[in-house]
């Protein structure tokens, strides 16, 4: 549905040959696809094979019969054509146009527009879906709404980063704490997800909407895998830890509205045992999130000094002759390691504290 939605959004030919279409105060229905499967179901009409254009649509929607397209949209394959899907494909759809729209696309997996000029409304059919065409200020405006929402969430997330950058420097993060990040970031993907699909909808026409997403989710989705890296059960079944925090992600994405209010719920995710999902239970994160903040400190050097020391607190205490004994951490990373972890535990004290 995604492709197809991105096929007739403003800007795009197509688009504004059903535009055109509607304010003639005509019908149309119009198959984007001319495979054998689509023209199995085809009797009657007539080969055009022309080059597409917005005018050429307009005109052949004055003739009843429906309109195929090749599959991307470019060329005009037939015309005036009765399409003949099985009778006993079951259709929600009263008008005669709406219901052959619907058993197309239920039995050919191809996206099918109707087009009705007693409604003046485009729907869009594929598979078992449908979705009718908003218009764009409608589209915006909505937009506009999920930004305003996303930006509070995005505020939201951010304060609680940096809350738990200062409790990991102090050693007091409780699992409640790492739950609020939890939250926060997926609701953050939850929103930008509704956002995007207005995009697609959007088409050249959500440029700036495009724009304010991307700020806003900047960063968000690699601080979350960060997170769960630093505070995860151990894998199990021989999972390597990358898996692990993929499959986390996952299980995170696929909690309900009620489900992910719940701290304790959202802990097991991170696949603690049941006395640590309690929100006030205290956890040591690994270091993974506040090393890859250090400049020029690639995974592979992050993952083995995380796993030279056991925790946070044991990297911070780690003496310069300790960190050198890490293979690829030289004297001068070493000293990098110290003095970065320093000033970053000296710059969330005094952020939480101002």
């Amino acid at each position: 549905m995604g492709d197809a939605l991105a096929m007739v959004a403003p800007g795009r030919p197509l688009r504004e040959g059903l535009d055109r279409i509607l304010l003639a105060k005509r019908g149309a229905l119009v198959v984007v696809g001319d495979d054998p499967a689509v023209l199995s179901i085809c009797s009657g009409g007539f080969l055009l094979d022309a080059e597409f254009s917005p005018q050429r649509l307009s005109e052949l929607a004055k003739m009843d019969g429906a309109i195929i397209l090749a599959a991307d949209a470019s060329r005009i394959a037939r015309a005036n054509v009765h399409l003949v899907p099985k009778a006993s494909i079951p259709t929600t759809e009263t008008g005669t146009r709406h219901r052959t729209a619907e058993r197309v696309a239920r039995s050919i997996d191809v996206p099918v527009i109707s087009v009705s000029a007693a409604m003046s409304v485009i729907a869009v059919y594929r598979n078992d879906r449908k979705r009718t065409l908003q218009p764009v200020g409608w589209l915006v405006d909505r937009a506009d709404r999920a930004l305003a929402t996303l930006q509070r969430f995005r505020s939201r997330f951010d304060a609680a980063v940096t809350q738990l950058s200062s409790l990991e420097v102090e050693d007091t993060v409780s699992v409640g704490d790492v739950v609020g990040v939890l939250q926060s970031a997926e609701m953050v993907a939850r929103i930008a997800e509704e956002v995007a699909g207005y995009l697609v909808e959007l088409g050249d026409d959500g440029r700036l909407v495009r724009l304010q997403l991307a700020e806003l989710t900047d960063g968000v989705a690699s601080t979350l895998r960060l997170v769960i890296r630093d505070y995860m059960g151990r894998p199990t079944g021989g999972t390597d830890r990358i898996t692990a925090v993929e499959r986390a992600v996952l299980a995170l994405s696929r909690l309900s509205s009620d489900e992910l209010i719940d701290s304790r719920r959202v802990a097991e995710v991170l696949s603690l045992s049941a006395a640590q999902t309690d929100p006030q239970a205290v956890v040591e994160p690994r270091g993974y999130r506040l090393l890859s903040r250090l400049p020029r400190f690639s995974d592979t050097i992050i993952e083995r000094i995380v796993d030279r020391f056991s925790n946070l607190q044991e990297i911070m205490r780690a003496s310069l002759v300790e960190l050198e004994q890490v293979e690829g951490v030289g004297t001068a990373k070493a000293r990098s390691v110290k003095d970065g972890l320093s000033r970053l535990a000296e710059a969330n004290i005094l952020e939480r504290y101002q």
